[in-house]
């Protein structure tokens, strides 16, 4: 079937045709001809198969009568993260060159200024993440009475981004008569109420089974050691050893840690790029440019990169850290072997990782094989390590210096820079020395009177060893920090 058996407008035909795509994917194929008949549709298929043409390209045909209004958009898309709105976008601007369609992107780290005005001027298609788009409807810049076709699109990353309270509140704004696309890639039981809740008869679209990966990734396993440089060590040697490495990403868990792998391969010479929630929207947004320009050839990201976004040639994911939720690694992957390409994914597993592994083999229905290769943890060298100076070994971190254990004895070195002259001085155990006795004062020295003394207070509840008596006797009392006037004999009167 080809796209002109869906009942697509002519000047969506063209563009389509402009773009080198003759024929749809399974879930453009099943989904456009509901889109169009204004049928609600729960969309249900894996990850790089279309799913975001399956809705823009009815959209554009739907969209080619009326006008929009100041401040009503006409329709609404929510997307989970601002990768994925400014995606979306992107396919408005390629497949809707032709027609005079206002596309307004509401996301953060934008200006409200900015925003306002496009708003100001009419919208045919706004695209929105629920928190900026609350915060304009809150303000009283938009109103969402005029919305003829509601678009929630990735379900299940909203779902784990906390986004379903303000999907519901969204919906509320709505008219109740709208009609709606509900998109998801895996179908947890919330989803699955959820969608009851925004949907009214649906057409129910699966392509494939939720929850599974493609067929043409690759998918391998690698055993890392416990440390975090073990397994920085053990990705760079993946990296150096891959077959037919084009460009990659590499997923971590948290936002530290995806910012200490950036630092680490940058220092070994790898031309890498860094992206997380945390960085400002125009940090973001260049590191994606250069990725998919090729400029960089790795990306070292969270998860904020592991919904939706279209990078067709990315040739290999690895997995630094194995996701905690098993549909987390269905995304992960899926950035590789989009569009019927080849791809590889390889995880890197340390000993903790053992549940959440047994999660994902058990989601995905099979078994994760072990890379071919000797990738056993090895310990670093000085020369590879990334670890700041002060952690690595004493032994040559301190210009030669040997350890403690190969050092000679103190009483040794000192009994060859004392030479004869220990031999000069008298005995231990001589008239006066004693550990025992006091010290005598030397001619003509003064001795402070004893109320001048420092008295030594013993300790409550315990007596106090006899040893530490003692030594604290045998020490001469230091006076120096004593004025000289109280120091000054005192003479009773008589």
């Amino acid at each position: 079937m080809s796209f002109s058996n869906l009942g697509l407008s002519d000047k969506v035909l063209a563009a389509v045709a402009a773009t080198g795509y003759t024929t749809p994917t399974p879930i453009q194929e099943q989904a456009i001809p509901h889109v169009l008949a204004r049928r609600d549709v729960l969309g249900i298929a894996q990850t790089g198969t279309g799913k975001t043409a399956a809705f823009v390209l009815p959209m554009l045909t739907l969209l080619e009568k009326g006008r929009a209004r100041a401040r009503m958009p006409r329709t609404l898309i929510l997307e989970p993260t601002r990768e994925l709105a400014a995606q979306v976008k992107e396919n408005f601007d390629k497949y809707g060159a032709g027609q005079k369609l206002n596309v307004a992107l509401l996301i953060g780290g934008v200006s409200f200024g900015d925003q306002d005005s496009k708003l100001t001027r009419g919208v045919d298609v706004l695209i929105a993440t629920p928190g900026r788009l609350l915060d304009h409807t809150e303000r009283g810049g938009l109103l969402l009475t005029g919305v003829e076709l509601l678009v929630i699109d990735e379900a299940d990353r909203m779902l784990d981004m906390g986004f379903i309270p303000d999907i519901e509140r969204i919906c509320k704004l709505v008219p109740f008569t709208r009609q709606t696309l509900f998109f998801t890639a895996t179908m947890p039981p919330e989803i699955s109420r959820i969608s009851e809740t925004f949907l009214h008869n649906p057409e129910r679209v699966e392509v494939s089974r939720p929850a599974t990966t493609a067929t043409g990734v690759s998918q391998f396993k690698v055993n890392g050691g416990r440390e975090p440089h073990e397994k920085r060590e053990l990705l760079r040697r993946l990296l150096r050893d891959a077959k037919d490495l084009n460009n990659a990403i590499i997923f971590c868990n948290r936002k530290r840690e995806v910012a200490v792998v950036h630092k680490s391969l940058q220092k070994h010479g790898f031309s890498v790029g860094a992206l997380h929630g945390d960085m400002d929207q125009s940090a973001r947004t260049a590191a994606l440019d250069q990725f998919r320009k090729g400029e960089i050839p790795l990306l070292v990201a969270s998860d904020v990169a592991a919904r939706g976004l279209d990078i067709p040639a990315v040739s290999h994911v690895f997995n630094f850290d194995v996701p905690h939720h098993a549909d987390d690694y269905v995304h992960r992957i899926g950035r590789t072997g989009r569009a019927g390409r080849a791809g590889t994914a390889i995880s890197i597993v340390s000993p903790l990782d053992s549940k959440s592994l047994a999660a994902i083999e058990r989601l995905i229905g099979q078994t994760i094989p072990t890379a071919e290769g000797d990738y056993a943890v090895h310990t670093e060298t000085s020369e590879d390590s990334d670890q700041p100076r002060e952690h690595r070994s004493r032994e040559g971190s301190r210009g030669g210096r040997k350890p403690r254990r190969e050092r000679e004895p103190r009483a040794a070195r000192d009994s060859d820079k004392r030479g004869d002259k220990s031999a000069e001085r008298e005995p231990r155990h001589a008239k006066g020395t004693g550990r025992g006795a006091r010290p005598q004062p030397e001619a003509g020295a003064f001795t402070p009177p004893a109320a001048a003394q420092p008295s030594r207070v013993p300790s409550i509840g315990r007596p106090e060893p006899r040893r530490a008596h003692r030594e604290i006797e045998s020490e001469p009392a230091d006076h120096s920090h004593l004025p000289a006037f109280l120091l000054r004999p005192v003479r009773a009167r008589v």
